[in-house]
């Protein structure tokens, strides 16, 4: 399902202007992304815009690593919020962020090459409401470091 912005459209001889509504309301959410005993050794960071921005590398002691962020949201009419800024990929209905690890966080040497999708739709309008009563309130999710499968760099 698509954000309906309203909008006012002034008509001119040679266009249409699509001014955005003004009643769209904007603010900056602080995000936590925390992962749950990550293989050691192993260098971890946040996706930015693109597969070269590699934001907050970090090499993993095999203790929780966590990283922090904001995404812009955008509340508009009774709609889902959307998610914005360098970390949040996706459409507006699917918006996620990639934490990368192993060659794609920059670690040439890994034979880890993995990279997490965090879905933002997890943070709901009212969640959004009861964190923005509280200042120092944040947005957390946590998610296992490890997956099931075998280890990568394991001898064969």
């Amino acid at each position: 399902m698509a954000i309906k912005r309203k909008s006012t459209v002034v008509r001119t001889p040679t266009s249409a202007i699509r001014k955005p509504s003004r009643d769209l309301e904007q603010f900056e959410l602080p995000v936590r992304v925390t992962i749950v005993r990550p293989p050691a050794g192993v260098k971890f960071c946040m996706q930015g815009r693109d597969r070269e921005e590699l934001v907050g590398q970090a090499i993993s002691t095999g203790k929780d690593l966590s990283f922090d962020f904001s995404v812009r949201v955008a509340l508009g009419g009774n709609g889902p919020p959307n998610f914005r800024g360098p970390s949040a990929h996706g459409t507006p209905d699917d918006r996620f962020v990639y934490v990368c690890s192993g060659t794609l966080a920059g670690q040439a040497d890994s034979c880890w090459t993995r990279r997490a999708k965090v879905p933002l739709s997890l943070i709901t309008r009212k969640l959004i409401e009861q964190a923005r009563g509280k200042p120092s309130s944040r947005m957390e999710h946590a998610f296992q470091g490890q997956l099931r499968m075998a280890d990568p760099c394991a001898p064969v």
